[in-house]
């Protein structure tokens, strides 16, 4: 009769798996049984006075009370502590607001120097300087338009209106006794330029 032996290692694999089958089933049994052995004591009433008995902690020396694992309803002590009724100082605990402070009032204002007054002045704005041409005369001829003459130093220019004198004067009007120009650099107001003789 052979046992199949032939295979070595299949044969192996079925012990070893075998093994771990029967060491399953009693993993699962095993707390089983323990635990009904185990459940009339814990089903035990414990009175409140056993669970109140006082152990010592040897750390600290204070009092440790083991917590009651009984899970029945205390309906007197429920009733205890519904009748409880809240006894507070008029400060509304469920809002959040801080507890009122007596701020003292100063005797004196506490400055030791009067504060200065600042008046606040706009810059000047600047001013154009005079412009330095002379209007000499005019030279115009017949059916153009005006043109004058203006002379700077040794200079001598020849502009007609909105035209522009060494880079930075624009004539603006001319007229039979005066021409009105403007400094272009300081964009301020117009100044007049009257005719002069000689």
């Amino acid at each position: 009769m052979e046992l199949g032996l032939q295979n070595k290692k299949q044969t192996t694999w079925a012990i070893v798996l075998g093994v771990l089958a029967v060491l399953a089933v009693a993993y699962e049994l095993i707390p089983f049984f323990a635990g009904s052995a185990a459940a009339p004591a814990t089903t035990t009433p414990t009175t409140v006075g056993a669970s109140r008995s006082p152990a010592r902690s040897g750390a600290r020396g204070k009092k440790v009370r083991p917590e009651n694992l009984d899970p029945t309803l205390r309906l007197d002590l429920l009733a205890s502590v519904e009748q409880t009724q809240y006894e507070g100082n008029g400060r509304n605990i469920f809002m959040s607001e801080p507890d009122p402070v007596a701020i003292p009032v100063p005797g004196s204002s506490g400055a030791t120097d009067e504060p200065k007054k600042i008046i606040y002045t706009p810059p000047p704005v600047p001013t154009a300087p005079p412009i330095p041409l002379k209007f000499y005369g005019f030279a115009s001829r017949v059916g153009e338009p005006k043109k004058i003459f203006l002379i700077q130093g040794e200079e001598v220019f020849v502009a007609g209106e909105g035209e522009i004198v060494n880079r930075r004067y624009k004539v603006i009007r001319i007229s039979p006794t005066s021409v009105e120009m403007q400094d272009m650099v300081y964009s301020g107001p117009t100044q007049n330029i009257p005719l002069t003789q000689g």
